[in-house]
């Protein structure tokens, strides 16, 4: 099969098309022929080296890729699921060495498994499950009860559109950052409240909530400068580990998408969400394999709005 990978770390350049063996599923496990592998920044630390460290136990090439859509091509043995060989699918990746969704073919746990959203094409399946379980555990991890109020900074990016529109779903009161540019999209999403990006946003948010919101998604990893947009005793949900300090009680969620990686039943959840119009995955363009490197270039430079795909 072909897949993207690198053989040695660099920019975006590095990545090359390689033929890998076909993967076949051992039990627990299904195979995806793959039509469509988002592309995420956590990629880019597969490829630059930054996770070399982690990959050394394993042989390169070093496939990237976290989101696969495709069709179920294979169930393997004593695998218990309700998913069905010629199944329109969408599953959560964890790359391990060769083992990532730019690839033809995927093998992956059963639990990692969804059916794609009736409607949508291979490429948009594939922005939702990441993104969408990031942003669902964000959320499960606060734990907000019905009319809470939440901030959501990078509000116009994939993670935290999917926390705007699910926290809507939720019944939550949702404040979101945005740039002028940006302002009308986030609105879209349903924000209730938008206000500027950037410098001075828990400030902003205090204008609007003199005693802090509930709760904070921190899409946009400002971290202790957006804290002080949070309520005594309120939460704060960061994507990328952060771990403080905390000051007044705030309680810190660090957001690994990981934990999600076998809940079948919340990529479920958002399959039902985006078939009734209320979760929106958003591409931005398509790349063939040969084309990975420019989407990986483009990503990098910042601005894109929705996620870039690799159609295989």
């Amino acid at each position: 099969m072909r897949a993207v990978g690198v053989v040695q770390y660099g920019g975006p350049e590095a990545l090359q098309v390689v033929e890998l063996p076909d993967p076949v599923p051992g039990p627990g496990e299904v195979r995806i022929r793959v039509h469509a592998a988002a592309v995420n920044p956590t990629d880019t630390y597969v490829r630059n080296g930054d996770r070399a460290a982690m990959q050394q136990a394993f042989a390169g090439p070093y496939v990237p890729g976290m989101d696969a859509a495709g069709v179920l091509e294979a169930i393997g043995p004593d695998t218990v699921t309700d998913l069905a060989v010629g199944d329109r699918v969408m599953a959560i990746v964890v790359p391990q060495g060769t083992h990532g969704a730019y690839a033809e073919l995927l093998v992956v746990p059963a639990a990692s498994v969804a059916r794609a959203p009736a409607g949508t094409s291979h490429a948009e399946a594939s922005s939702l499950p990441m993104n969408g379980l990031t942003a669902r555990l964000s959320l499960d991890q606060l734990a907000l009860p019905t009319g809470a109020t939440l901030a959501v900074t990078g509000a116009a990016g994939a993670y935290g559109g999917y926390v705007v529109q699910l926290a809507k779903a939720d019944g939550l009161v949702v404040v979101a950052d945005a740039s002028d540019r940006d302002t009308e999209l986030v609105r879209s999403l349903g924000a209730d409240l938008v206000l500027p990006r950037g410098d001075g946003f828990a400030a902003r948010v205090r204008r609007q909530f003199p005693d802090g919101v509930d709760a904070l998604a921190d899409g946009a990893v400002q971290q202790a400068a957006a804290l002080g947009a949070v309520r005594d005793g309120g939460g704060f949900a960061s994507v990328r580990g952060w771990d403080g300090p905390a000051e007044r009680g705030i309680v810190l969620h660090s957001t690994w998408v990981r934990e999600y990686k076998l809940e079948q039943a919340k990529l479920d959840g958002l399959r039902r969400l985006v078939e009734q119009d209320r979760l929106t995955p958003r591409v931005a363009a398509a790349f063939p394999p040969e084309q990975a490197g420019e989407a990986h270039r483009l990503l990098e430079a910042g601005g894109i709005r929705g996620r870039m795909v690799i159609e295989f």
